[in-house]
């Protein structure tokens, strides 16, 4: 089984078109005023028009309060949102009894005991998919959630596939996303940083070759 694929950050027409072109299955659009990927929710609603009937969008938000949960919504209406911040399982819980929009929760993780706190976000918080994502650099105040380009210990994600589907993110770029597959099982890989120029800034050609590098693996069974 091939592993699908997440674009995140992707903030012009053009980069999602490239995207788009490649075979990513799904694009996302950052909501963070913070993040130099950030688009306002004018500016993913066009995105995710884009992206209609062609790939999956995905809108990312970091601690988000209810109302711009809702205005995500209801004016961009994309296919999951996805929680980036320090949202506990009750708030995941809450935030998903409030409408039909799949959630993904992104969890920092840098230990086993990291990892299987994804148990509590599936079954107490509904989450319906989970994103394991490299924890950020404890000693900068201004690291981001996610996006520094760091990767974890893969291993400590052994088994976990046989558990159930996640996404794996954190460091991944067209070099290293095969080995990546092959070492976690992973369901759903998500890039960044990987595919980028400079911080920001999508290349095409690092998002066509992410995409073939990932495509061309075969996610091991359980």
């Amino acid at each position: 089984m091939q592993a699908r694929v997440k674009i995140c950050g992707l903030s012009t027409p053009a980069v999602l078109e490239a995207a788009i072109a490649n075979g990513a299955d799904f694009a996302g659009f950052v909501i963070f005023p913070k993040s130099p990927r950030h688009v306002d929710v004018a500016g993913a609603k066009a995105l995710a028009a884009i992206a209609r009937g062609r790939t999956q969008s995905v809108v990312l938000l970091v601690d988000p309060d209810d109302a711009l949960f809702d205005e995500v919504q209801t004016q961009v209406a994309p296919d999951f949102i996805q929680l980036h911040g320090r949202e506990t399982p009750e708030r995941v819980a809450h935030l998903r009894a409030r409408g039909t929009t799949p959630i993904i929760k992104a969890l920092p993780v840098t230990t086993r005991d990291d990892v299987a706190r994804a148990d509590v976000y599936r079954h107490e918080g509904h989450a319906d998919l989970i994103l394991f994502d490299a924890a950020p650099s404890a000693a900068s105040s201004e690291a981001l959630p996610g996006g520094n380009g760091l990767r974890f210990d893969w291993t400590i994600l052994s088994g976990m596939a046989e558990q159930f589907d996640f996404a794996l993110a954190g460091g991944l770029d067209a070099e290293n996303v095969a080995e990546a597959i092959r070492q976690t099982g992973a369901a759903i890989v998500d890039v960044s940083s990987g595919v980028e120029s400079s911080p920001g800034v999508k290349d095409p050609d690092l998002i066509a070759r992410f995409l073939d590098a990932a495509k061309s693996t075969i996610v091991r069974n359980g």
